[in-house]
C-alpha cells in the first residue's frame, strides 16, 4: 500500500535559532577564567548551533511501506530513503554512535471523535564503527537489541534504513471489514558525546530533524 504524508517536512529544534547574545558572552566568561577546554567545546557546539540546517531532513522520507499479516499478527515493512548524507557518514567513520527511532502509531478512525490509538511501537536502529577492528556493528531493538557485525558499509547503512515483519498488533483486536490508518514517521537521533560534549548536541545541523508523518489507509 502507497503511503502519503502530512505535517511538516522539517522540525528545526530550538537549539538551532539559539540567541547569539547567549553563547558569546558565556566563551567571554569561559576565557576570563582559563577554561580553555570547556570554551574550546562550547565554541564547537555554538557553531554548530549558528550553522544553518541542512541534510538528514530535507532527503529522508519513509518507502516502500507493506502493510499484511500472518496468521495471528498485523505486519508492517517499509523502508526510509535518503537517510545517510556524506556529513552523517563521516561522524560514523569517526566513531560516533548514531540512532534512527521509528515510530509506528495505529488507529481505528472516528468521525465525531479524535482517532483511537490501537497500538504504539517505538524502534531504535544503531549503528557503531569500531576503527581498531575496522567492522561495523548495527542493533535492532526489534529483534531484542540483536547486534550485527559486518564489514561492508553500504550493507550496514542498508540494515539500519530497512525495517521488516515487526509485528504491529494482535489479528484478535482489529475487526473484520473495519478501516484502519498506520502511520510511520522516522527520526534521526540526538547523540552524547564524551569530553565536556555530554547531553549537549554534536553537528545540530544534522542531528534535529525528522521525517514527515507517512499515513497508510487500509482495511482488514
Amino acid at each position: 500500500m502507497a503511503g502519503n504524508r502530512e505535517g511538516p517536512a522539517l522540525r528545526l529544534n530550538r537549539l538551532a535559532i539559539f540567541p547569539y547574545f547567549v553563547i558569546f558572552p558565556a566563551m567571554i566568561r569561559m576565557v576570563q577564567k582559563n577554561s580553555w577546554a570547556y570554551c574550546l567545546a562550547f565554541f564547537l557546539v555554538a557553531l554548530c548551533l549558528l550553522t544553518p540546517a541542512k541534510g538528514w531532513g530535507k532527503q529522508a522520507q519513509i518507502s516502500d511501506i507493506i502493510v499484511t499479516n500472518n496468521q495471528d499478527n498485523l505486519l508492517v515493512y517499509f523502508f526510509t530513503k535518503g537517510c545517510f548524507t556524506p556529513e552523517m557518514n563521516k561522524a560514523i567513520m569517526n566513531g560516533i554512535p548514531t540512532t534512527f527511532t521509528f515510530l509506528i502509531d495505529l488507529y481505528s478512525p472516528r468521525s465525531f471523535w479524535p482517532d483511537k490509538r490501537l497500538a504504539s511501537l517505538k524502534l531504535h536502529h544503531t549503528i557503531r564503527y569500531d576503527a581498531l577492528r575496522e567492522e561495523f556493528s548495527v542493533i535492532l531493538s526489534e529483534r531484542g537489541n540483536q547486534t550485527f557485525v559486518m564489514k561492508d558499509f553500504a550493507k550496514a547503512q542498508e540494515m539500519m534504513a530497512d525495517v521488516s515483519n515487526v509485528q504491529v498488533i494482535p489479528l484478535q483486536s482489529l475487526e473484520k471489514n473495519n478501516q484502519y490508518k498506520l502511520k510511520i514517521k522516522a527520526e534521526l537521533n540526538k547523540v552524547r558525546l564524551p569530553l565536556y560534549l555530554h547531553y549537549v548536541l554534536f553537528f545540530v545541523s544534522l542531528w534535529d530533524f525528522d521525517t514527515d508523518w507517512f499515513v497508510v489507509d487500509f482495511v482488514y
